[in-house]
Order: structure tokens, then C-alpha cells, then sequence
């Protein structure tokens, strides 16, 4: 099978609105961006469905489903929440604020990533690249960190449905994956990698925590280059998944691991992310690459186009045409005073290397995972 794209139209027209670090353009950046490029033919392109609630319910609690439904219609009408859905299911907060696509924009994610899991479950091989998902710490019974839904641990799960049972989960997102940790933890047939960065949100994912025995936890420190990256690949997450032989592996490539990112302190480039995609592809006959963070739109674009580029087998440019680079130039912040991106994140899709020194604070948290 060839490889596959799933987007859909709903992340043009929906924000999270306000200054929500979740205003910015990201998935209809990187299809106009893949478009522009000549990367995205329709054969290639597959619009996501929306997952319908009982499916939600193949994780999610049902009565927090229902609740996500109704908040959307009551948001759409102009009315309140009801005030106890704030602390009842994580609605209606900074975090996860009311906006009138709530419902309809993460079942979209949601469904993408099921569908994803589905087609490649009866099939011996393929990978597909579904941006819009990546939603990682969606609690069963309620929102948080900017996920109402966990889209992540439903695309597992519909792949064990379908009757796959080794699968790795590997994420590489500034923020640990406490969402699939949860729904995962004493499952040794899932194994879960996450490297994250130290003494941020969600503040789980010690080194000492593995979840029941099937979790590799990897807080990095700040600074975390692409030379402490590769040793991470090379040491970690490398050996672990060859050692489990997985019949899938789902990849989150949450873009706010890069320098450019606001919300974290890393300073990976582009690169290091594509180096993880191409070493774990061959590892597995079935992959699927999804996003997550990432509120840079220019950092975002670049890095899941690249990503697009690579599982598709496209030539990388040392130029962008000029109406790729028409794309990235349309962009902007949708509010707030932040500064515009140096002037390559308009004219290249990749980075230069990021190299760094290899600390030893970094070398003893790998040993340790090591001797596990």
C-alpha cells in the first residue's frame, strides 16, 4: 500500500480561540504546504472521518462523551456550560476552553487515526501520516492539556481490535504521554517509549516510572539537542523496539520538541525528527506517524511536511518554490505579540543540525534505562 495522508478541512476553520496556543494554523498548513510542493497528489490524500460517540467509547467513559457532545451544541447556541462540567469533565478551563467545533474537531482527529489503525490492521504493510492526531493526555473521563480526547489510545486500541497484539508506542513530544501511559500501564504486548522534557506539564514520566513494568520513561533537560537525540535513538528507543518485534508501531511526533517552539525549552531541529521516523520505519511492518504539540505554525508546517516528505519518498529541497514559500509567508500567530521566525523558516523545510554536547546527566538516565 502506498503511503497515506489523512487531513481534513475542520483544522482551517476551527482555534481554540483567544490567545490559545492552539489559535495558530498547523494541519491545513502542512496540506497547503504538501500541496505546493507537489507532494500531495489525490490518491495519496484521504479525508479523515469523524469517529461517531459510541466509538469513543472504546476507551473514553460515556457519559464524558455525551457531555463533549452537548458542550459543542451548547457553545454553538451561546450558551454557558453547565458550571460543574469544569470540574466534573475539564470543560470550559484555559486549557480546554469552549469553542464551537470542541466536539466535532477532536472525533476528527479521532477518527482519523482509528481509520488509519483499521486499513493498515488487515493489510501486511503500509504508513500513513496523520497530523491532526496526536491528542495524548485525554483522560478516560475528561479533557486536559489541550486534548479532549485521547485519539492516541484509540488508534491503539483499534489496532488491537483488529487483532494485532505486539505494538509500540513511541513519543517524542516535549510532554510526557501520561494519557496512553494510563490506558496502557501492565500491558507488556504495549510498549510505550517517552521522551519529554524534565519539570514540565504534566509533570509524570519520571525516569523511575514505568507504568507496570512496559513503559520507558525519558525526561531530557533542557537544551536537549539533536547530538543527545541521536544517542537517545541509538540507546533507548532503537533496542527496545527491535527487542519487542512489533506488528505496529504508532510514532507522535509532537513538533514542540523544536528550538523555535514556545511552550518548551528543547532545541531539536527538524532533522532529529526525521532521523527517528527513518530508523524506526523499517522496525515494524505497519506505521503510523501522528502530530501533537508544536505552536510555532512555521516550526509545525515545516517539521509534518518533512515528515510527509520522508514517508512518502519525496527529494528534500535546499529551497522551497515559490509557492511553498507563498504558503509559509501567509502565516502568522492569530494574536499575541510574538516575534516573526527567522528568515529561512520561509525559504527552507529543513533545518540546519542542531549538534550539541552529549551531558552526563542525560548518559546516566540512559544507563539506567539500560540496565532495566
Amino acid at each position: 500500500m502506498q503511503p497515506l495522508f489523512v487531513g481534513s478541512e475542520i483544522y482551517r476553520g476551527s482555534s481554540y480561540g483567544g490567545l490559545h496556543p492552539l489559535r495558530v494554523p498547523r494541519v491545513s498548513t502542512v496540506m497547503d504546504l504538501a500541496r505546493a510542493l507537489g507532494w500531495l497528489p489525490p490518491d495519496q490524500f484521504r479525508t479523515s472521518p469523524r469517529a461517531k460517540p459510541a466509538a469513543l467509547t472504546l476507551w473514553h467513559d460515556a457519559a464524558y462523551v455525551a457531555a463533549l457532545e452537548e458542550a459543542e451544541h451548547l457553545t454553538r447556541a451561546g450558551h454557558p456550560l453547565p458550571p460543574d462540567w469544569r470540574d466534573r469533565f475539564g470543560l470550559g478551563t484555559l486549557s480546554n476552553p469552549a469553542f464551537p467545533e470542541m466536539f466535532r474537531r477532536p472525533a476528527t482527529g479521532a477518527g482519523g487515526i482509528m481509520w488509519a489503525a483499521e486499513m493498515l490492521a488487515y493489510r501486511p504493510a503500509g504508513v500513513i501520516h496523520v497530523p491532526g492526531s496526536g491528542t495524548h493526555h485525554g483522560l478516560r473521563e475528561r479533557a486536559a492539556g489541550f486534548c479532549y480526547l485521547n485519539d492516541v489510545v484509540l488508534g491503539l486500541k483499534a489496532l488491537q481490535g483488529a487483532g494485532l497484539r505486539r505494538l509500540a508506542y513511541v513519543d517524542i513530544d516535549a510532554h510526557h504521554s501520561d494519557g496512553v501511559e494510563i490506558a496502557f500501564a501492565g500491558q507488556p504486548d504495549v510498549l510505550m517509549i517517552s521522551v519529554h522534557e524534565e519539570g514540565r506539564w504534566p509533570f509524570t514520566g519520571g525516569l523511575a516510572e514505568t507504568a507496570g513494568g512496559n513503559a520507558f520513561n525519558l525526561p531530557v533537560p533542557r537544551g536537549f539537542n539533536d547530538t543527545e537525540m541521536e544517542a537517545v535513538l541509538d540507546r533507548l528507543v532503537l533496542p527496545r523496539v527491535a527487542a519487542h518485534a512489533p506488528e505496529a508501531i504508532v510514532l507522535h511526533c509532537g513538533a514542540d520538541s523544536l528550538r523555535e517552539d514556545p511552550l518548551s525549552r528543547l532545541e531539536l531541529s527538524n532533522r532529529a525528527y526525521l532521523a527517528v521516523v527513518a530508523a524506526l520505519r523499517p522496525l515494524a511492518p505497519r506505521l503510523i506517524v501522528t502530530g501533537g504539540g508544536g505552536y510555532n505554525p512555521w516550526s509545525v508546517g515545516r517539521l509534518w511536511t518533512a515528515i510527509w516528505g520522508l514517508l512518502s519518498d519525496q527529494p528534500m529541497p535546499d529551497q522551497l518554490p515559490p509557492a511553498a514559500e507563498a504558503v509559509l509567508r501567509g502565516l502568522s500567530w492569530n494574536g499575541g505579540s510574538r516575534p516573526l521566525p527567522a528568515a529561512e523558516l520561509y525559504t527552507t523545510l529543513l533545518d540546519d543540525p542542531r549538534p550539541g554536547p552529549l551531558r552526563p546527566v542525560l548518559l546516566d538516565r540512559l544507563a539506567k534505562l539500560e540496565a532495566r
